[in-house]
């Protein structure tokens, strides 16, 4: 329990778990780069733990975790760890160079979970809560114990282990809604008979993390803080197993804008919510959807004339918060041809994008080129060109050059030169249509076993000269991935999407994971 939590009880405690939890999300895998990127994002953002997460998963998880621990300045750091001692001491090493490292630790504890998953009785369970907390306890000074399946356990058990593990020395009890089982009232009661029954639960903060499976994730997140958790696990874009977990974003802005109702305290920036919501997005090729509360595109957008008679005459006619308060900006620096690399720096820089020297040279290339072709640069432009730079940065295959004949008379033929490790190589293949031509060519150049699950076009914006934006899901061996490629020409993009894609399996092959590797939350 921090000194500041125990003196303020109005405080609560963000935990985002992007980084664990929002990678276990399939075809969400981020490289060792990204990761960094998104932690000192959260940090900036005011996250007070970050959840880097699973040493015990892969050597690429347990390094990750690990440069983690030693880049944050501000932010605890916590990995994740079975009950289980090898879990438990490896997180520990992953984690020791934190300013201030956290081990998470969880066993399941509901009837169902401990029959089928762990085979055990209640009792070895409850043996096991107590030596492994112990364990991780003689590693560091944090440690948070988790009851997986929390609300689907029998209340008299739960507290039991709630009970052994404080005494064990656990600092954070979590009672998750693993399933996303739970309603509001019932969650609220959940918290509230634990803490008053468990006659040591004043030496612990009691944290929330909930899953999205009925859309209740948020709704039952704040239930917990009446109920008396003071600390809320969540992701940026609610990302996460199945439908995800409670959205940091939607979170952070209930508690600011309704502070009347729910009068906590927390260190986040809103402003840099959108930001955020950007950068997630980008390096997990999960587009957010357009009427996502918050950071969603049409979160700020009023096409109704009676609501844009009203926001004209009034903003909070139909606004419960500002644009601004999110990190949106109401106004717009004008891109076209003649801008400058400055300008387009800033542009970017205002959008909440951060680019490195080549990836900004290329985007600004690409930007150059639209405007060429395009009379309006929307936003949306500039905001697909650096999603589709921060995509395709540090790639092994890289698109060079593409031509296509197409039409009625057919066969479709592509003409495609990919950069395979630095080395240009060209193949020419037909198929039925050009898409399928691209896609053959590209089987030919660089050879794999990977399926097509998905693919999808949309236009970044209106008009004939829109840019098109390519979305698809390779599958390979029980693994998926999802990529995006953008691009003027249609079949560029689509070439770019499955070139990201097949970048993103290479990554994911390297990964090895262990036996029967369970989850929290």
């Amino acid at each position: 329990m921090t000194s500041e939590t125990a003196t303020n009880k109005s405080r609560v405690i963000i935990f985002d778990t992007t980084l664990r939890d929002g990678e276990q999300s399939p075809g969400a895998t981020m490289t060792f780069e990204e990761k960094l990127e998104v932690a000192d994002l959260l940090d900036a953002l005011g996250v007070d733990v970050i959840e880097a997460g699973f040493p015990i998963a892969s050597e690429g998880d347990f390094e990750a975790v690990s440069a983690i621990a030693k880049r944050v300045k501000r932010a605890s750091v916590a990995g994740l760890a079975r009950a289980a001692y090898k879990d438990i001491d490896r997180c520990a090493e992953a984690v020791r160079q934190a300013v201030r490292p956290r081990i998470h630790t969880f066993i399941s504890t509901s009837p169902l979970h401990m029959k089928y998953k762990l085979q055990k009785e209640p009792d070895e369970v409850l043996a096991m809560v107590s030596a492994q907390v112990a364990r991780a306890r003689n590693h560091v000074a944090d440690v948070e114990w988790s009851a997986e399946d929390g609300t689907r356990t029998e209340m008299d058990f739960l507290c039991r282990c709630v009970e052994a593990a404080i005494k064990a020395g656990a600092t954070t009890i979590n009672i998750p809604d693993t399933v996303g089982y739970t309603v509001p009232d019932e969650y609220e009661r959940i918290f509230r008979t634990v803490i008053e029954r468990v006659p040591n639960s004043d030496k612990a903060i009691f944290s929330v993390h909930c899953h999205n499976d009925l859309g209740l994730a948020v709704a039952n997140t704040l239930a917990g803080l009446n109920g008396g958790a003071r600390q809320i696990e969540c992701t940026i874009n609610g990302i996460g197993e199945r439908a995800g977990n409670a959205a940091l974003e939607e979170v952070a802005m209930a508690l600011h804008t309704r502070a009347d109702v729910m009068p906590y305290t927390n260190n986040i920036d809103t402003t840099m919510l959108t930001r955020a919501s950007r950068l997630v997005s980008a390096v997990t090729s999960f587009p957010v959807q357009y009427n996502k509360a918050i950071v969603g595109r049409n979160a700020f957008a009023h096409e109704s004339g009676i609501h844009q008679d009203g926001m004209l005459k009034n903003a909070q006619t139909y606004e419960i918060m500002t644009p601004e308060s999110v990190g949106v900006s109401k106004t717009s620096l004008v891109m076209g041809k003649h801008s400058g690399r400055a300008a387009f720096r800033s542009k970017l820089k205002e959008m909440g994008y951060e680019l490195g020297d080549n990836a900004l040279e290329d985007a600004f290339k690409r930007f150059k080129d639209l405007a060429d072709r395009k009379k309006i640069v929307y936003d949306e432009d500039i905001e697909a060109l650096a999603d589709d730079e921060i995509g395709h940065t540090g790639e092994r295959i890289r698109v060079e050059a593409l031509t296509v004949i197409a039409g009625t008379m057919g066969p479709q033929t592509a003409t495609l030169t990919l950069e395979i490790d630095g080395k240009s190589v060209t193949k020419q293949a037909t198929g039925n249509g050009p898409i399928d031509a691209i896609f053959n060519a590209i089987h030919a150049l660089a050879p794999h076993t990977a399926t097509l699950e998905h693919f999808q076009v949309h236009a970044v914006t209106e008009g004939t000269d829109a840019q098109a934006e390519v979305s698809v899901r390779l599958a390979e061996d029980g693994k998926t991935v999802n990529a995006k490629g953008a691009d003027p020409d249609t079949l560029v993009a689509a070439a770019r999407a499955y070139i990201a894609a097949l970048n993103k399996l290479m990554v994911k092959r390297k990964k090895t994971k262990p036996e029967a590797m369970g989850q929290v939350g």
